[in-house]
């Protein structure tokens, strides 16, 4: 058997041809520290900090309990809705059975069809205007209390910066 062909990609110590110092120049972290040692944070109010934050956990508490109604809402009146839906189902077979001739069976079937298609849009257009309305609403509580808390915000920098100075 001859011997096999020796490879000098698995002969090669790679770890000698990597110099870790030639990719990381520490004097470039010196000279960013030297840059942030100017900059000065005073220390922050924990109390109002904490007292914004609560302030956050609550509007959102109240935005979740408002969204978990809403969907409660809008469950009960699909769950009406296809109560109904049956129930008129059910009177229309009766109506389009108790008919005495096949034309007017026809005729029965295609008026109760058009019916149940408008009351069907109606429908649909009363769920989208709901989910619409809580959407905006949700929007609104969230903007509102970001906008406050940007405020609050403002104030601690403001009374942070007025102590270090």
């Amino acid at each position: 058997m001859s011997k096999p062909s020796s490879n000098p990609f698995f002969e090669t110590d790679f770890t000698k041809l990597m110099d870790v110092s030639k990719f990381m120049d520490m004097s470039k972290f010196a000279d960013a520290s030297k840059a942030f040692s100017d900059f000065k944070l005073a220390s922050p109010n924990f109390e109002a900090l904490m007292s914004a934050q609560r302030r956050n956990i609550e509007a959102f508490t109240a935005l979740n309990q408002a969204a978990f109604e809403s969907v409660q809402g809008l469950i009960r009146r699909q769950t009406e809705l296809v109560r109904e839906g049956m129930q008129e189902a059910a009177s229309t077979v009766n109506a389009v059975l108790s008919s005495p001739s096949p034309e007017e069976k026809v005729i029965r079937q295609a008026e109760a069809s058009k019916a149940a298609v408008d009351k069907c849009i109606a429908n649909a257009r009363d769920i989208t205007e709901t989910l619409t309305k809580c959407n905006y609403q949700a929007l609104e509580a969230v903007s509102s209390r970001l906008n406050e808390s940007l405020e609050e915000l403002r104030g601690m920098i403001k009374q942070a910066s007025s102590k270090a100075a």
